[in-house]
């Protein structure tokens, strides 16, 4: 009887197998995005109950944005010098920071504070954990190892966790108005610092506080060499100028970024116009405030599902590419019907709007797995996270101008049609697939050969072969 080659492991992963290292991942997406999630349906009333105006509440939003954007590239090269798991646990650190601060805060400089360090937490968890489920896969199972289940799980359980996150975050004040002097309780023990509206910002630190816990306990990965702030700060710009330079070097992560781009606009329609249709719908602001809620919620839920789908739709579709051609054909359907029901609130229109907003959200889940598969096998583990960053700002670029210009657009069909042309052009990009390059370890999991990875720049210098034996494309 003979026995079956077993895969080299690294022991910098702790030896951990595709299963458990999948397992984990997804245990840290969704605790990381559950108190993301307990912040959406509170977020704006809690400002105003502290005295913001509409003008201040749309700065602090502005400075969570363009602290996300402005950082996305550097920590994305931050993470591919120091690591996975200390960034991750320098994010977890900064939303706890910034969920205290947004709960407690009653100044505008504490609040603006508190976004900001948000956004910069966001920028920074942008690639480490998937990247760190890649390079943990991989050292177990070899580079043709299967990645889209774990990603597909991951995105999953982000879904899932702000549809969860978001019916606690709208919930929880709801219920303590229910019994009589509990909600006053709060503000009268901590002189107005605590309010019903506060609590989910608060507990979602508490979410945030075991997420650092669990990062630091349970995702080992190879020892790096000791380094100093001033090697630090060198490495990040060599993997800023890596990243910018992947799309220009690679047509297979120029369609990616594109792609990232598309759904950027997609989201910025869905999220700056579906609010205002609720409301209107229901006659007054409170009411759609939460029929927005529960349809957020649908939506996270429609993603989930399209994340765990995304595997299946490769299989039937013949690939990753034909995978993400579909997806994307799913959401401009979706748009479409969007903007073809806005000068109607009839019973039919209504549930047209709403089976068009599920379907971008779960196209947007389907795609999103596939398109990481084909990244993940074009980057080597030195500039993984630099990739995920650039694709990650691509998305967030692009949303932000997109936001801009359908605020300015007469109400109506067209800021959705303009959303539904602009992502029906990045699914155009997959219609015919680029020359194939010349097989790179055998045949992937997608049925057809793998291209050689591409090194993302000199980072992988950075750590000899033997102590981080995947920092070079083999």
């Amino acid at each position: 009887m003979t026995s079956r080659p077993v895969p080299a492991v690294s022991p910098g992963h702790g030896g951990l197998d595709g299963a458990t290292a999948r397992r984990r991942y997804v245990t840290v997406s969704f605790l990381f995005w559950l108190a993301i999630g307990m912040s959406i349906a509170t977020g704006v009333l809690l400002f105003t109950e502290r005295g913001m105006g509409l003008a201040a509440i749309a700065g602090f939003y502005a400075v969570h944005s363009l602290t996300a954007a402005a950082m996305e590239l550097p920590t994305g090269g931050l993470s591919d010098v120091i690591g996975r798991r200390p960034v991750l646990a320098i994010a977890g650190l900064l939303n706890l920071t910034a969920f205290t601060l947004i709960g407690l805060g009653a100044a505008g400089w504490a609040i603006a504070l508190g976004m900001g360090l948000m956004g910069f937490a966001r920028a920074l968890s942008s690639g480490p954990a998937e990247a760190w489920y890649v390079d943990t896969v991989h050292a177990h199972a070899g580079p043709d190892a299967d990645l889209r289940t774990g990603l597909a799980r991951g995105s999953s359980a982000t879904s899932a966790a702000l549809a969860l996150g978001t019916l606690l975050g709208g919930g929880l004040p709801w219920l303590l108005g229910l019994a009589p002097g509990l909600g006053e309780w709060p503000a009268d023990t901590t002189g107005g610092l605590v309010i019903p509206l506060s609590v989910p910002a608060l507990l979602g630190a508490l979410v945030e506080g075991v997420f650092v816990l669990y990062v630091l306990s349970a995702l080992p990965e190879p020892p790096r060499p000791r380094t100093t702030l001033r090697r630090v700060m060198g490495g990040v710009p060599a993997a800023i100028a890596a990243g910018l330079r992947l799309g220009a070097r690679d047509a297979l992560i120029r369609r990616i970024l594109l792609t990232a781009s598309a759904a950027g606009a997609a989201l910025a329609a869905v999220e700056l116009l579906t609010p205002g249709r609720a409301a209107a719908l229901m006659g007054t602001a409170e009411s759609g405030a939460l029929v927005f809620a529960g349809l957020a919620c649908a939506g996270f839920l429609c993603s989930a599902l399209g994340s765990q789908l995304a595997p299946l739709v490769a299989r039937f579709t013949g690939g990753s590419e034909r995978a993400v051609l579909a997806s994307l054909g799913l959401v401009t359907l979706g748009l479409t019907l969007l903007g073809l029901t806005t000068h109607t609130m009839s019973p039919l229109a209504t549930t047209v709007a709403v089976t068009g907003y599920g379907l971008v959200y779960l196209g947007l889940g389907a795609a999103g797995p596939n398109e990481n598969d084909l990244l993940h096998r074009r980057v080597d583990a030195s500039g993984r996270a630099t990739a995920l960053s650039v694709q990650s700002l691509s998305l967030q670029l692009v949303a932000a101008g997109a936001g801009l210009g359908a605020g300015t657009l007469p109400p109506g069909p067209l800021p959705w049609l303009l959303a539904a042309t602009a992502v029906l052009a990045g699914a155009l990009l997959w219609v015919r697939r680029a020359a194939p390059v010349p097989p790179h370890h055998g045949p992937s999991a997608t049925g057809g050969p793998v291209a050689a990875p591409v090194p993302a720049g000199t980072l992988h210098d950075t750590a000899p072969e033997e102590i981080h034996p995947h920092a070079r494309p083999t």
